[in-house]
């Protein structure tokens, strides 16, 4: 029988404790769960099988672990990816990479200097393995819409009660998080939107602090997206707002692709639109289309199919579904959005990391200004 990789987990908290779970129940193949870090000394006994450790960095270097998933508040990622893979421990970390880009780049360089290079760095974009998600991606890239020419994606159906973000006091603050719906909700919208659109040049974005809740960051972003080739987006979300809208509408030359409602719908020109303008003799025509409805199965437990493909990919059966290389996108579209909306300006990508690092460095300092007040 081949050995099981030991496989460590560190932060349980809700989701770090579903991905224990998992593990414990064996419901991954070719994994064990071999050791846990927490600060809460009682968690150790929801995971007997497994060795307890009061925090992440005696996890790491403890020789136990194989691979460790990072399930901590974002902020703290950094310094056990950066411990985990020098040590040559592959990891799997909680979205989002990280706060903002300086850090998230930090890990970057820790994950491709030559002896980290080969180890398995996977993040936890579990949303790419939904199958509607992954078709709306192969749509766009064999050109079923033709060039792009108008995105909107309204994702306002992340409503949260004010119970929420008062039951940790690290959360939606500037200190503690880094921002509100934006690396909190958002990266998994913001991942797929590079995911199938790629980087825009320019961004102009107004997010409002507290609207909804009684919190110093922001929870409604509303951004405007620009791309060399003329493509625009548009990107709503929210977390005050029920019930709340997720609806994707792609527009190009060649037709519209829908997805509401768990409907994946394509409308096909039978003729490109700037074609049919340009050749047309009537005053109103438009091309004719036709429907395309997609039937897809779901996946069932999305952070599981995950972790199962972290585990095949390091035991070279399968191909990684998120490398966390990537995560730094959605960070950096994240960190645009806010220093846009703050700053009032348009932001032309890539962002200047070191600026946007001194203006949450000035928001921190604002935030405890008024605390002390």
């Amino acid at each position: 029988m081949a050995k099981l990789l030991r496989i460590g987990v560190i932060g349980i908290g809700a989701i770090g404790e579903s991905h224990a779970y998992h593990l414990a129940n064996g419901q991954i193949k070719g994994a064990s769960l071999s050791a846990i870090a927490s600060s809460k000394v009682a968690n150790s006994k929801k995971f007997p099988q497994a060795q307890y450790f009061s925090d992440g960095a005696a996890l790491i270097a403890s020789g136990k672990v194989d691979a460790v998933i990072i399930a901590t508040p974002h902020k703290a990622h950094a310094d056990s990816v950066n411990a985990a893979l020098v040590l040559g421990i592959h990891v799997l970390v909680e979205k989002p990479l990280g706060s903002d880009i300086l850090t998230c780049q930090q890990m970057l360089d820790t994950a491709n200097d030559p002896q980290a290079v080969k180890l398995v760095f996977a993040a936890m974009f579990n949303q790419r393995s939904d199958p509607a998600h992954i078709k709306i991606r192969q749509l766009i890239q064999q050109g079923a819409l033709g060039q792009l020419r108008r995105i909107q994606w309204t994702c306002t159906d992340w409503y949260r009660s004010q119970h929420y973000y008062d039951i940790s006091d690290w959360r939606a603050t500037w200190q503690g998080e880094g921002g509100g719906i934006l690396v909190s909700q958002c990266p998994h919208n913001l991942d797929l939107w590079q995911w199938f659109f790629g980087m825009p040049k320019k961004i102009s974005a107004f997010c409002r602090l507290g609207r909804y809740h009684n919190i110093e960051v922001e929870d409604e972003v509303t951004a405007y997206l620009e791309y060399e080739d003329g493509c625009s987006g548009i990107f709503i979300s929210s977390t005050g707002e029920a019930p709340g809208t997720n609806r994707l509408e792609v527009v190009g030359e060649l037709g519209r692709l829908l997805y509401e409602n768990g409907q994946l719908i394509l409308l096909c020109n039978e003729v490109g639109m700037s074609e049919f303008s340009q050749s047309s003799q009537s005053f109103f025509d438009k091309p004719n289309s036709n429907e395309i409805l997609f039937t897809l199965q779901a996946v069932a437990d999305q952070h599981q199919y995950l972790i199962q493909n972290f585990v095949d990919t390091i035991n070279g059966e399968a191909q990684l579904i998120a490398d966390a290389r990537e995560g730094i996108r959605s960070v950096e579209l994240a960190n645009a959005m806010l220093y846009s909306s703050i700053n009032e300006q348009s932001v032309t990508l890539p962002l200047d990391n070191s600026l946007y690092a001194q203006q949450i460095e000035d928001l921190i300092l604002k935030s405890e200004e008024v605390s002390s007040f």
